[in-house]
């Protein structure tokens, strides 16, 4: 079946989150005379995400969206790494850090040319606020924000991807799934959408061991969006 609609993860996919991050807090820390490893921060605050939320996944509380969950773990983090000081404004501006993540330097070329064919969506985990903000900062091309939020439910549970199919129309068959994780694109086929790897090899910095490169067999794996679009035609 001809694919109609990519599906796009946004975190380390779409966009650079470790290097935001950590751009964002050595500013901050000049501001502030801190002196840390703004590295450790990033990467603790994203170890974070997956356990957060686990919780709602199998029913330990409620629905709670990205935002929520990234501003409960801030404030642990903000405890952990001994940050002391800051306002309810600056811890909100802090967590919006998310919705300020830079794209990886071929992600604008790339998703237009593939919109040139395709209808472009989100599946992320990210709630719709942050990815309609995060968009328009770094100019990306969606014709749809979907996912979790709008799902109900977080990535990899199987409604969050049949569900993004059914909004836009479309069968499973006909949506291709593309990311920078094995697990993610594992799930996906298991649903029965099209799957597509990008090598992300630096999303979790030098020292980064997973999803360096495709451990399953997937339709397409790409190097970057440029790549994928050479590949579909675009």
């Amino acid at each position: 079946m001809a694919f109609k609609a990519l599906l796009f993860d946004v975190f380390g996919t779409v966009v650079d989150w470790r290097g935001s991050i950590i751009a964002e807090g050595e500013i901050f820390g000049q501001s502030r005379g801190l002196d840390m490893d703004w590295a450790a921060f990033a990467d603790a605050w994203r170890a974070k995400y997956q356990p957060a939320m686990r919780r709602v996944r199998e029913g330990e509380r409620g629905w709670v969206k990205l935002d929520d969950l990234h501003r409960e773990n801030l404030l642990e983090l903000l405890e952990e790494f001994s940050i002391t000081g800051l306002t309810e404004d600056e811890i909100d501006h802090w967590n919006r850090v998310w919705h300020r993540l830079d794209p990886w330097p071929d992600t604008v070329a790339g998703l237009t040319r593939l919109k040139s064919k395709f209808v472009l969506a989100t599946l992320s985990n990210g709630n719709v606020a942050l990815l309609v903000n995060m968009a328009k900062r770094a100019g990306l091309p969606w014709d749809a924000v979907l996912g979790a939020e709008v799902a109900g439910y977080y990535k990899p549970e199987r409604e969050a991807y049949l569900k993004t199919a059914e909004f836009l129309g479309l069968t499973p068959g006909e949506c291709l799934m593309v990311a920078a994780h094995n697990n993610d694109l594992m799930a996906a086929a298991g649903c029965g959408l099209g799957t597509a790897f990008v090598c992300r090899p630096g999303e979790y910095g030098p020292a980064q061991t997973t999803d360096r490169s495709a451990e399953n067999e997937y339709n397409f794996v790409a190097t970057d969006f440029k790549d994928l679009a050479i590949q579909l035609g675009c």
